[in-house]
C-alpha cells in the first residue's frame, strides 16, 4: 500500500498527462486547419503517448492497491500566435511535466517508497526524452528562420513520424 501523500501525487499526474494528451490535441487541430499535416501528426502522436503515460499511472496506482482518481481535466489553450509558439509552449508544458514528476521521486525519496521510485524512474528518463525532442525542433525551426519553406520541409518530414507505444504502457506496471 502507498500512502496517502503519493497515491494523491499520482492521481495528479495522471491528470496532468491526461491534460497534455488534451493540450496536444488542441495543438493538431490548430496545425490541421493550417493545412501542416506532418505536425498535426506529430502532435497526434504526442497525444497517444500521453494517453500511455497516463494510463501507467492508472496501472501502478491499481497495482499497490492505492485508488485512481478522474481529476477534472482544464480547457486548454487552443490559440497560438505562429509554429515557433506552439513548439515554445510545447517546451515549456514539458519543463513543467518534468518538475512534476521529480517533486514525485523527491516524496518517493523522502517516504522511502522504492516501488514509486523504480517506478518513476521510467518517467524520469522519458521526460528527458521529451524535452530535448521539442528543444530539437526548435532548434531546426530557427535555423530555417521561422520560414515558410522551413515550416513546410519540417512539415513533410514530421509526416512519417509513427506511434509505438512501449511494451509496458498499458500493462500494470
Amino acid at each position: 500500500m502507498i500512502s496517502s501523500k503519493i497515491q494523491q501525487l499520482l492521481n495528479e499526474q495522471m491528470r496532468n498527462e491526461f491534460y497534455s494528451a488534451y493540450f496536444y490535441l488542441g495543438m493538431a487541430n490548430w496545425f490541421e486547419a493550417r493545412n501542416l499535416s506532418g505536425f498535426a501528426n506529430w502532435f497526434n502522436v504526442q497525444v497517444k503517448e500521453e494517453r500511455d503515460h497516463a494510463l501507467r499511472f492508472r496501472n501502478y496506482l491499481i497495482r499497490v492497491d492505492g485508488t485512481p482518481e478522474l481529476m477534472a481535466i482544464e480547457e486548454p489553450e487552443q490559440t497560438f500566435k505562429d509554429v515557433e509558439d506552439v513548439l515554445q509552449r510545447t517546451l515549456a508544458h514539458e519543463q513543467f511535466v518534468t518538475s512534476k514528476i521529480n517533486e514525485l521521486m523527491e516524496t518517493a525519496v523522502a517516504e522511502n517508497d522504492y516501488k514509486t521510485i523504480l517506478f518513476l524512474q521510467w518517467f524520469v528518463v522519458e521526460q528527458t526524452e521529451e524535452e530535448q525532442n521539442v528543444r530539437d525542433l526548435i532548434e531546426r525551426l530557427r535555423v530555417a528562420n521561422n520560414s515558410d519553406a522551413g515550416v513546410l520541409i519540417m512539415d513533410d518530414e514530421l509526416e512519417s513520424r509513427k506511434y509505438t507505444p512501449s511494451s509496458t504502457a498499458t500493462e500494470n506496471s
